[in-house]
């Protein structure tokens, strides 16, 4: 029998019972909808991690403190003490693949502007943390290293903190606010930068010269971290080298010992969190899948109940000249058919729900092409994989026991 006549013959069996049938592509539906959004929710969480970080600078280098304890604690943060202005120097001048270098001397508090007062934190730099963080001033000036050497008590702002300290729009620049019980001028406010991937506000900021944050704020000589860029994407590795070299040299670690610093590249943040993501994206999918094979459990299910209804149909065609093969075919086709038909619902669900997410929960997403040919694959192989037993056994059924089926 032509299989034009077949699937035409399968078109109607699922016609006689429409409810039926959508009932049992319910799990094809949500399988395949469930595991295009997965994947989308996860390309677009990878995608915005990258342009995220590239945004930071993809030749950024961050150097933090780092300590192994003798009990196997690893310990890392701008509580520990080992970067000091000594290794800020030394780096400039002994490490040619590094173009700009700035100390960070972090804290937390409460700014405060005339009534009003906001919890944020202050960040102690140079000059050169700006380029090397892609950041920008909006209005104002950015502060100079004679401000840096003379340890001036002069400020710029993030839009968030703007925003909480002069609610009325008033113009913050020359303003003085404090920061704990320190009066900072304000001469400058930075490009607002909005939220990281990371759910951090990076507006939620003040920046100031690092020897005023160290003294008037910190009492302390020590750095939580030092940022650096290095000359071109292609030399960080080379860069990498190079401050490993000096700081070992300026913090006079012996051969054999470990490092008291930790140095990361943009790059390595980048396949760490891929890695992450792709690995949460796959559990996800996992999940999402297990759908699928419910799906197809219960298209085995229902043809199996199809068989058996349509005994006497298959013994009647049988006994007129239908080959083993024919009926096989014709309940594959069925079994096919609603998986498909399944799998087409559920991608149009699936890319849906992906253009829905983003305005309804602000999550980034990208429609992944593959994740529709694989869809369909999947569903393909469902309908023959679930469906070729059933039609097996009406294909091997005795034409006369099929005849005196009741």
């Amino acid at each position: 029998m032509k299989i034009s006549n077949l699937i035409r013959l399968a078109m109607l069996a699922l016609q006689r019972n429409k409810l039926r049938a959508l009932l049992t592509m319910l799990g094809i539906i949500i399988g395949v909808a469930s595991v295009i959004t997965m994947m989308s929710i996860g390309e677009g969480s990878k995608q915005s991690i990258n342009e995220s970080l590239s945004s930071m600078g993809s030749n950024m280098i961050t150097i933090m403190p780092y300590s192994n304890e003798p009990g196997g604690a690893r310990m890392m943060g701008s509580n520990m003490k080992s970067l000091t202005i000594l290794d800020v120097q030394e780096l400039k001048k002994k490490a040619p693949n590094i173009a700009k270098i700035s100390p960070l001397a972090s804290s937390s508090g409460q700014a405060i502007s005339g009534a009003s007062n906001w919890p944020t934190s202050i960040q102690g730099v140079n000059p050169e943390y700006l380029e090397i963080r892609k950041l920008s001033v909006k209005e104002g000036i950015m502060f100079t290293e004679d401000n840096v050497k003379s340890s001036a008590k002069v400020c710029l702002l993030g839009q968030t903190v703007v925003d909480n300290l002069f609610p009325n729009g008033q113009d913050p620049i020359g303003k003085i606010i404090r920061f704990g019980k320190i009066p900072f001028q304000v001469i400058g406010v930075l490009t607002p930068k909005g939220q990281s991937n990371f759910g951090q506000d990076q507006d939620d900021i003040i920046i100031a010269p690092y020897t005023t944050v160290q003294k008037r704020v910190l009492s302390s000589i020590y750095f939580g971290s030092i940022y650096a860029s290095a000359i071109r994407e292609d030399a960080s590795d080379a860069a990498v080298d190079e401050v490993t070299t000096v700081l070992r040299e300026t913090h006079r670690l012996r051969t054999g010992e470990e490092n008291d610093f930790q140095v990361r590249t943009q790059a390595e943040l980048m396949t760490m969190l891929n890695s992450t993501s792709s690995m949460m994206t796959a559990l996800l999918t996992a999940v999402a899948s297990i759908s699928l094979v419910i799906g197809g459990i219960g298209i085995m299910n229902i043809m199996y109940v199809s068989v058996t209804e349509r005994t006497r149909e298959i013994g009647l065609r049988m006994s007129i000249g239908a080959r083993g093969i024919d009926v096989l075919l014709q309940f594959l086709i069925e079994a096919i058919m609603i998986s498909i038909t399944g799998g087409v619902i559920g991608v149009l669900l699936g890319i849906s729900a992906s253009i829905i997410i983003p305005s309804m929960l602000n999550w980034p997403t990208v429609i992944s092409e593959f994740s529709i040919v694989i869809s369909f694959l999947v569903c393909a192989v469902t309908g023959i994989f679930f469906g070729y037993y059933p039609a097996l056994k009406a294909s091997r059924l005795d034409p006369i026991e099929a005849l005196r089926y009741e």
